[in-house]
């Protein structure tokens, strides 16, 4: 284990330590405790196979969460797999205004547009029993990730649908939209550094200033809400002045963005008027 934090941490990865020991707790199966509990544990052949194949794989820039196969995401544990975006915990912030900006026990119905994992549509399931969540994705390798954590966390709230964005949805149909939309830059040099580079690309980049989908979504959004209803979206810390830009042209209102943990601007919202 010490050894393997050596390794990872020359290769640049910060929390070696850490990644040392879940890679060494997914090859034997054992809790992190357990390796503390009892350091003069030999591996076995296959243990130690195992996780010299896992080390290979982080050494190589692989994800963590596609190694291990899960990610954590607003209390819940989901299963992370190569088709999917991997869910950052940026993201929690627009589950967290979702449930502040609406009451908690009304039948509402919302719609997470690009669902990927399906993290946003379960996480607001688990703490809304009461509502409706359509989970929307087109990609199908991102929709069976999100079919295998609906499935095992038993949301039976959560409808999953194939399309593309709002196609398909009646006027006035919903309460809530909430969008984690591709927004980077098809330039973006990030997009050739770190975990990006195993992450699909359809679910990153949107076009050449990273907006494409933004402007996708918010005439979709305003046909689709309830007079009233609420629009969240994700987009990237220099992107708040002009998507507050498109919603304004657009003529909603209570436009706000709230900012991450970090101090940058992260999720934009807005309200369809309702006259």
């Amino acid at each position: 284990m010490r050894a393997a934090a050596a390794r990872l941490a020359a290769a640049g990865q910060p929390a070696a330590g850490l990644e040392a020991q879940l890679l060494l707790c997914a090859a034997t199966g054992l809790a992190r405790t357990a390796l503390f509990a009892h350091p003069q544990r030999p591996l076995d052949a296959l243990q130690r196979d195992a996780f010299d194949a896992l080390l290979a794989r982080r050494l190589a820039g692989e994800p963590m969460a596609y190694i291990l196969g899960r990610r954590d995401f607003h209390a819940l544990t989901l299963s992370s797999a190569a088709g999917a975006l991997i869910p950052r915990p940026e993201t929690e912030l627009l589950v967290d205004c979702a449930l502040a900006l609406l009451p908690a026990h009304a039948p509402l119905r919302g719609a997470d547009l690009g669902t990927g994992s399906g993290a946003i549509a379960l996480a607001l399931a688990a703490a809304r029993p009461d509502w409706t969540l359509y989970a929307v994705e087109r990609d199908a390798a991102a929709l069976a990730v999100a079919r295998t954590n609906t499935r095992q966390l038993e949301a039976a709230t959560v409808h999953l649908l194939r399309g593309d964005w709002l196609t398909g949805f009646a006027a006035h149909s919903l309460d809530l939209i909430a969008a984690n939309p591709p927004y980077v830059r098809a330039d973006d040099p990030h997009l050739g550094r770190g975990d990006v580079r195993f992450e699909p690309r359809q679910a990153l980049v949107a076009g050449v200033d990273g907006l494409a989908a933004i402007r996708a979504i918010v005439p979709q959004a305003a046909a689709a809400l309830q007079p009233g209803g609420l629009l969240l979206l994700e987009h990237g810390w220099q992107q708040g002045a002009e998507v507050r830009a498109l919603l304004h042209q657009g003529g909603w209102c209570a436009i706000f963005t709230q900012r991450d943990l970090a101090g940058l601007e992260r999720v934009t919202g807005a309200r369809r008027p309702t006259c």
